[in-house]
Order: C-alpha cells, then structure tokens, then sequence
C-alpha cells in the first residue's frame, strides 16, 4: 500500500520567549521543535495521512528529541538518521502581541548537508502519492539541495505521485534573487504551487491570481493556491478561479506554522478528490486554529477539530 505524503527537509530545536516583545529581553525560552517540511508532516499526521519524513539530525540530544517526536506523531522516520559531526539546527522566535514575530536562525552546517541525491530514500520516494518539496529545505545549500529535489521529484512522479511545492522563501536564507532563480528551477517539476501572495509577486512579478495562473502556464502546474492570510485564499485549477475567505480565530497569539497547517489541509483535500471550494474552507480553517495556539505545531489540529471549527462535527465539552 501506497505512503500517502512524503517530504524532505530540515527540522530544528525552536526556542520560545516566556514573554512578549524583542528577543533582546528575553530572558528565559521553553524548547519546542519546527521547521516548515517538519511542521507539514506533523500536520498531514494529525490528519490520519500516512506520511513520511525524510531528513537528517545530528546524533544529539536534540536530534533524538525530534526524531522521538515526529516517531510520537505517527510519522514514518525510517529516512531520518542522526549523524555525528553534525549539530541538530536550532533557531530562536521573538513573538509580539498581535502574535507577528521573528524568527533568527542557527543552521549553519545543517546536517541536511549529508543529505544527497545518492543518499536519498529512493523505495520511499517510489511508493507514495504526493510529495511536498519547499523553498526552505532548497535554500539551506541551494547547489546541493535544488539538484537533489529535482531528482526525488522526478522519481516520484515517476512512479504516479503529484508534486506539491510551498516556495516558503527565508530571505534570512537567501536573496530575492537567489529565491527566484532557484525556485524556478524546481516549477517544471511541480504539480501543485501553494503559494503566499507576496511570493507569487516575487517569483513571477504579477499579483492578480489570473495573472499567476498564466505566469504557472509554462510550467505546465494544474492547480495554484494563494494563500492571503486573514483575507482568505484562492486558488485555480483549469481556468476556474476560486475564492474562500478566512475563518476568524478566537484570538491570534501566534501565527507560525499556519502556512504548512493550510499545505497539510490542502493536501489532504487533494488526496481525497475535494472540489477547490471545500479544500480551500478546510484548509483555511486549519490555519485559523492554527494561529489559536503559542507554537510552530502545537495547533496543528487532528480531523475531528477541523470538522468542529467547520460546524460539521459538534463540539462536546464535557
């Protein structure tokens, strides 16, 4: 039987402020562990999808924290090993009140770095039906990394998977330049774009969601999604143009991971044949409970959460 997700990047020990405010005052943080491909798996997880993870840690107290972790989450971390000479990533978050943030980096000399197109876990990259790629994982050692997806996607879609790319650009981790050099190298590969706006405009120089749908046409990408925050997300498979609005949380307190919870959401809709309109609503209701809760993935929500903030399951307290 088929893997139903698979992805392949890095994941980090995240270090969260006990208080509000800029980083330099913080005086204590709580460990947690994230990373965008980490945060998806988790995700698709919680949802009831068979996922996969491929990665690599440092052989530290860190890395089998996190190995433990997603192993606790239901993940498949048979492509994960710890490596000695290597430090498990980590970075650290600064939060406001509104729940924006920060984030500073710690990832020089990723283990992923050992992670190559030789190395990879080619019996699982076969055997599953969609693997997500982001912009994260390839603009760590963009050389190495680009190259590297370009392969596991081709071997996946090879073997009848569909190929879901978050451009998630870091330009902590690389220019704008770089990012749109390098992430229109993996296009022609990708299936699926679950895309920011302000990417899109970075990536093709057009806002407007048609105007996106052409610039995706040379790449021959069936479906486009964009995601808008507290406005909503559209998205456009074969000319028709969709739109959902956003579901209200009860309060914002943190808003990362709400973009890999949508691509979990939409994965999931993808996989079970949703028309885009009910894809989009479940999508976005999963970032809105998402941002509901302190943590890069602690609001990731299991399939009975989604139907209840949809109204479609009841809600018992007690």
């Amino acid at each position: 039987m088929k893997i139903d997700v698979v992805t392949i990047g890095d994941a980090m020990i995240t270090f969260d402020p006990s208080h509000h405010g800029p980083m330099r005052y913080a005086s204590t943080f709580e460990r947690k562990a994230g990373g965008a491909e980490f945060n998806f798996a988790i995700g698709c997880a919680r949802l009831g999808l068979q996922t996969a993870w491929i990665s690599r840690l440092g052989n530290d107290e860190f890395g089998k924290y996190i190995r433990n972790f997603a192993r606790g989450e239901g993940i498949d971390v048979s492509g994960v090993q710890l490596l000695n000479h290597y430090s498990t990533s980590i970075n650290f978050k600064e939060i406001r009140e509104d729940g924006s943030g920060k984030t500073f980096y710690y990832r020089h000399h990723s283990p992923t770095e050992a992670l190559t197109e030789t190395t990879l876990d080619e019996l699982t990259l076969r055997n599953c039906k969609l693997l997500h790629i982001t912009g994260v994982f390839a603009a760590i050692n963009p050389d190495k990394n680009i190259p590297l997806l370009k392969r596991a996607a081709t071997i996946a879609k090879d073997n009848g998977a569909m190929i879901t790319c978050d451009p998630n650009i870091r330009l902590k981790l690389w220019s704008s330049e770089e990012a749109k050099r390098g992430l229109t190298e993996l296009l022609p590969y990708v299936d699926v774009l679950l895309t920011g706006e302000d990417e899109a405009e970075l990536l093709f120089d057009v806002h407007d969601p048609s105007q996106i749908a052409q610039a995706c046409q040379k790449y021959d990408i069936s479906t486009i999604a964009i995601k808008k925050g507290e406005n909503g997300a559209s998205a456009i498979r074969n000319g028709e143009l969709v739109h959902s609005s956003a579901i209200p949380p009860k309060k914002v307190v943190d808003t990362v991971g709400a973009g890999d919870g949508f691509d979990a959401g939409f994965a999931y809709g993808l996989l079970n044949g949703w028309t885009l309109e009910r894809t989009l609503k479940f999508s976005n209701a999963i970032g809105s409970l998402v941002v509901s809760v302190y943590g890069d993935n602690e609001g990731l929500p299991e399939l009975g959460e989604v139907l209840t903030k949809l109204g479609e399951r009841d809600f018992i307290e007690r």
